[in-house]
This record gives C-alpha cells, sequence and structure tokens, in this order.
C-alpha cells in the first residue's frame, strides 16, 4: 500500500531540474520565445473530477480567434512553475504549435502541486468497468469534459502529449480514449520499469536513479531532492548506504513507498506486471493516432516507446502508429537546437528539425485536416552519416541482414566465427562488487541538479574505464568501408561464473579515429551506441529467479535495443564486457539470496568470470547490417 510521505533534510529544486522535460536542454542555448502575454489570455481553475476530487488546470486562449481552435493538452507530476509574468514556463516547449494555433491547456495530475488527492506513483489503470475507478486515464478523460462544455471557440478535438512521466500519461490517456482526442504524442513514455525503464534493466536495479526519483517525488506534493553528505556520491552509495537493506535504517526510515515497493518485489510478480503496458496493448486497436518520440541516448526511458511503438503496430489497421527516433538524451528533442550532446556533433539541428518538421505537421494535421502527414510509419536520424530517413517499416525489412560479430581471442571482434585451432577459449575477470565499476566519470554528482552528468553519460568517452582489470573488450579492425547498423542488436554471451549470481553488462562502441587531418576532442574516442544490463538469475525466467551453477557455461541473450548507427570507414567496432555500472546498476552480491534487497555485507563475495569465444561457445553481437 502506497500511503506515507515523509519530509527530509533536503533542498528545493531549481526549476531546471523540476520541469524535467527542460533537464535535457538545459545550459544549451534557447532561441527568444515569444511574448505569451500578449498572445494568450489565461485561466486558473480547478477542475472537478468523477470522486470529487479538484485538479489544478492552467487554460491558455489565444487572444485573437479567427475560427474554433483544438486544444493542446499537458499533463504532469511536476508542477507548472509560472514565471514572473504568471505564465507557465512549459509554454516555451511549443512555441512552433503556438505559430499554428492552438488552445493550450497544462494540469498538474492528482495529489502533486495544487492539485487535490492522493499522489501515486504509476497508478494502476482500471481494469474493470466500475464507474467509481479512478486512473490516469478517467483523470484526463473527466478534465477533457469539462473542457469541451465550459471553454468556448473550441472544435471539438484535443491533442495529448508529454514526455516521460507526462508520455506515460499520454500512454494512459489512449487506453480508453476519450472520443474527443484524435491525437497524442508519448515521448520518452515508461513501458515496463522491471524490465527495461526508469528503475529497472532486465531485473537489475536502478539504484542511483531509483533511490533519488522515488525520493524526489514522495517527500510532499512538490519536488525535492535528497540532499547528499558527500559530492562524489559514487562514494556515498558504496560507503555510506552500502547495501541496499541499510537505506531504511538509515535514511528513508520506511516512509518512501515507492522505495518500500522495491524492497517488496525484487522479481517480476504482479505488482510490477500490472503496471506495464503489454498487458494493455499487446491486444489493442489503436482508436487515436499517436507520435511515439525516443533518443537514441536517452538515459532514462529508451526502452520505453520503442516497446510501446512495438506493441501496437501488429494491430495498427488503422496506420495510426508511428515513430519518431533522433540522437537526443531524455526529453533533447524538446528544447535547444539539438545540434550536440555532449561531444558529439551532428552537424545540423535535430531538435528544431523534430519540432517544425514531424511534430508541429502530426498535429496540424490530425487536429486541424490541414497538410499531409510528415512521414509514412518511421522517421529515424541515422548518426555517423549524420541524416533523416525515412521508412514504411520499423525495424526495416528491405536490404538488412543479420550479421554476427564474434569474439576472438587476443581482444580481436569479427564477423568470421572462432576457429577450431584457436588457442584460448576464453578470457577471464576477477569482478570485485566493492570496487565496482564506475557509470559515468568521477566524482558522480547528485543525479538531478545544474552541471550533473546524468544528462550525457550515455555519451562520455569510455576509454575511462578501458583496460580496466574488470572490464574485457574485442576490436575490429580499422574499417574499410562504413558499416551501417539499422534495427535490432542483440548480445549472446557465453559465460560463467564462481559466485551463484552474476550481472552481465554489454557495449557496443564506435570507436573514432585515432588521427584526423585536423587535431579534434574525437581522436580515438569510444562513443557507446548500444548498452544493456542483465541480471544473471533472471535467465530463464523474471518471476522466479535461480542461483547460477558456479563454473557452469551459459548463454545469455542480451537485448541491446534498436538503434540507427554507421560505424564509417576508417572507424571500429568495439564491445565491452563488465560485471557491475555502479551506482546506476546495484551491486549484484555474486551470491545468491533471495532478495538482493534484504542482502547483507557479508553475502557480497569476489566472482572469477570468463567470457567464452570457441566453436561450441560463441560469444558475439548480432547486428542488422544494411547492405550496401
Amino acid at each position: 500500500m502506497r500511503r506515507k510521505t515523509v519530509a527530509f533534510s533536503v533542498l528545493p529544486m531549481a526549476v531546471c531540474v523540476v520541469l524535467l522535460v527542460w533537464i535535457a536542454v538545459c545550459g544549451q542555448e534557447q532561441a527568444a520565445h515569444l511574448d505569451y502575454p500578449a498572445i494568450f489570455n489565461k485561466m486558473d481553475v480547478m477542475i472537478p473530477m468523477r470522486d470529487g476530487v479538484r485538479l489544478h488546470t492552467e487554460i491558455y486562449v489565444p487572444k485573437h480567434i479567427s475560427e474554433p481552435l483544438p486544444f493542446i493538452f499537458e499533463r504532469t507530476p511536476y508542477g507548472l512553475h509560472d514565471g514572473s509574468d504568471g505564465f507557465t514556463g512549459k509554454l516555451h516547449i511549443y512555441d512552433d504549435l503556438i505559430e499554428d494555433g492552438y488552445i493550450f491547456v497544462f494540469q498538474d495530475i492528482r495529489g502533486r502541486y495544487k492539485s487535490e488527492g492522493h499522489f501515486v506513483m504509476f497508478r494502476d489503470p482500471c481494469v474493470t468497468k466500475d464507474p467509481k475507478c479512478i486512473d490516469e486515464g478517467t483523470d484526463t478523460n473527466d478534465t477533457i469534459a469539462w473542457l469541451l462544455k465550459h471553454i468556448p471557440d473550441n472544435n471539438g478535438r484535443v491533442g495529448i502529449l508529454g514526455i516521460s512521466y507526462g508520455g506515460w500519461l499520454t500512454t494512459m490517456a489512449i487506453l480508453h480514449p476519450s472520443p474527443a482526442i484524435r491525437a497524442a504524442s508519448e515521448q520518452a513514455s515508461p513501458a515496463d520499469q522491471f524490465l527495461g525503464d526508469d528503475f529497472h534493466h532486465d531485473g537489475a536495479f536502478r539504484e542511483s536513479y531509483g533511490f533519488e526519483y522515488s525520493t524526489m517525488m514522495e517527500t510532499g506534493k512538490t519536488n525535492f531532492f535528497f540532499k547528499f553528505s558527500k559530492f562524489d556520491t559514487f562514494d556515498w552509495y558504496l560507503n555510506n548506504l552500502g547495501p541496499l537493506s541499510d537505506a531504511n535504517g538509515l535514511y528513508l526510515h520506511g516512509a518512501i513507498p515507492t522505495w518500500n515497493d522495491f524492497v517488496n518485489h525484487p522479481n517480476y510478480d504482479e505488482f510490477w506486471q500490472r503496471q506495464a503496458f503489454a498487458p494493455y496493448l499487446k491486444n489493442l486497436t489503436l482508436k487515436v493516432p499517436l507520435l511515439n518520440v525516443t533518443g537514441w541516448w536517452d538515459q532514462e526511458d529508451f526502452y520505453g516507446p520503442n516497446k510501446i511503438y512495438a506493441l501496437l503496430k501488429n494491430r495498427d489497421a488503422n496506420h495510426y502508429d508511428y515513430l519518431a527516433g533522433g540522437p537526443w538524451n531524455h526529453g533533447g528533442w524538446a528544447g535547444g537546437t539539438g545540434r550536440a550532446l555532449g561531444a558529439i556533433d551532428f552537424a545540423s539541428n535535430t531538435s528544431e528539425y523534430f519540432r517544425k518538421h514531424i511534430q508541429a505537421p502530426w498535429f496540424v494535421y490530425w487536429l486541424k485536416g490541414e497538410g499531409e502527414l510528415p512521414f509514412h510509419r518511421a522517421e529515424v536520424f541515422q548518426t555517423g552519416t549524420n541524416r533523416w530517413e525515412t521508412f514504411d517499416h520499423w525495424p526495416p525489412r528491405a536490404n538488412v541482414r543479420e550479421r554476427k560479430l564474434y569474439f576472438h581471442p587476443s581482444s580481436v571482434l569479427s564477423f568470421s566465427p572462432p576457429g577450431r585451432n584457436d588457442a584460448r577459449e576464453f578470457v577471464s575477470y576477477v569482478s570485485d562488487p566493492m570496487h565496482p565499476v564506475p557509470y559515468r566519470h568521477r566524482p558522480i554528482s547528485r543525479t538531478y541538479g545544474p552541471g550533473s552528468g546524468w544528462y550525457t553519460w550515455l555519451v562520455q568517452d569510455q576509454r575511462f574505464v578501458y583496460l580496466r582489470p574488470d572490464v574485457v573488450a574485442w576490436e575490429t579492425r580499422v574499417l574499410e568501408r562504413p558499416v551501417t547498423v539499422t534495427g535490432d542488436i542483440v548480445a549472446h554471451l557465453y559465460a560463467s561464473t564462481t559466485g551463484t549470481d552474476s550481472d552481465w553488462i554489454v557495449k557496443l562502441i564506435d570507436v573514432y579515429p585515432e588521427t584526423a587531418p585536423k587535431p579534434t576532442p574525437m581522436e580515438g574516442y569510444q562513443l557507446m551506441i548500444a548498452d544493456e544490463v542483465f541480471r544473471g538469475r533472471f535467465r530463464k525466467s523474471f518471476e522466479k529467479p535461480e542461483p547460477i551453477p558456479p563454473g557452469k557455461v551459459i548463454e545469455y541473450t542480451i537485448d541491446l535495443h534498436t538503434n540507427d548507427h554507421c560505424f564509417l570507414k576508417g572507424h571500429q567496432i568495439m564491445v565491452q564486457v563488465q560485471s557491475t555500472w555502479f551506482p546506476v546498476i546495484d551491486r549484484n552480491p555474486q551470491k545468491f539470496v533471495p532478495n538482493i534487497f534484504k542482502a547483507t555485507a557479508a553475502d557480497f563475495q569476489k566472482a572469477t568470470q570468463r567470457i567464452y569465444f570457441s566453436t561450441r561457445y560463441s560469444s558475439d553481437v548480432e547486428i542488422p547490417v544494411v547492405e550496401q
């Protein structure tokens, strides 16, 4: 049960941090925005829901209306944060839509900021027709019914969208949509919090994110962040917090509902399955055109929008399921130019392109009946070549061949399978949970905050861990021609451990040339293209974990997800494997315990890991290569 909240010794979130839509673009150069008070009249209202709870809503109606206008509707748990002019800062990300003419509506969800009621993190959908049941979908529909009745000069059509939690709220709204919803765009929505999004990846707990996000959201109605006693949170999580079992005793005191859910549901049980979208979407006939938006380097919810798109496309008789993907981090398409991410330059303003040439035409077409659809099924940005591509199917089917990059002795990666005469059949390393591999450059500042490396850690140069004794790597020769990877990437890892549990992290990396005609910061850069962690106890079932037999060679199939990237001529392809990724992933004790959230310090042990590359056990990464 989720009931209690708690107040910590905390600091208030900066506005840039609270508006998670802006997290990805804070610090980037921002264009001058419109004069919103000159454009809109503002209404600030409390809209009643079916159970009597009232939700705080701001409505922005254009001052000069020549024809009935549709609504653009965004719901959020992060607050509206009006500026000195009394207008929400959320308007800043909609300049391209404002120019097309809409009535904008922004709402605090139940139990957050100025709205009444009790907040529940990712509230379960109603699965019955009980008229008293409430969820985020019913709150959306009740709000829309009020808007249609009380706001004049509307054309009866609503477009709903949001990023991150807002994307999840959007997906909830299309399960049983109001007939007035004519277009939706879930952007970076989580789809499964155990298999691939914010809180877990393949069962491995995302420790720093789970701790900091749950405390941020459940310390009251507004956002706060936990006050760390050390700037380097790597050190704090390792030595001040220690095992997850100490979190409640030392800091949380049982008062964070979501943390208690982590502890009480360590496996993929009914609790997590009920929150996941698969049971609701796999047989859903989509009634609302849906634009799914994903960023190749989304550090929070990359799995979600791709999964939602995939679940819906097989029953998409109405051709309503669309996908846009680009070279962005979490929400990076919403603001700024999108010309670069960290040190990576994409040679064009990708975020501006999305807003002007994908998102704006999308809503104009469905809500106003103007123009044409901007693309067929999927429009994605191919990194490496830095160009936009349009496909009728995603992943594309034409001219794509599945090929395997095999591990070999002497750190060689090749399209040729291992030979029978290879002298070595495995490489080994010692994984020590007391000395874990950091997931990004130290010092690791808190997840949310000005200057945090969290927003761009997926594009950080991986040379900072390359050649560590607990990280092993394989690398191709210098490419004589480009290798374009478009579609789903899967690792097949044959491995053994001396422990009875283990994590396996696989990273597919683009290695830039060591020399260039002109010196650049990218010489020798190791750029992660795809990556994932897999918790070994779940190799047979996410519902019923099992110990790993010590010393036994086991094949682990690890989904590295989808991408569109060209490894250019002169570059190399690298694969890195490791067993810790701290503190974004909690430390596996490497000794099987029924519940890692209850493991004690005595349970943690070193383990010797072996990665195999023989003719019998041929580890590889399978990639979809576009035929030239």
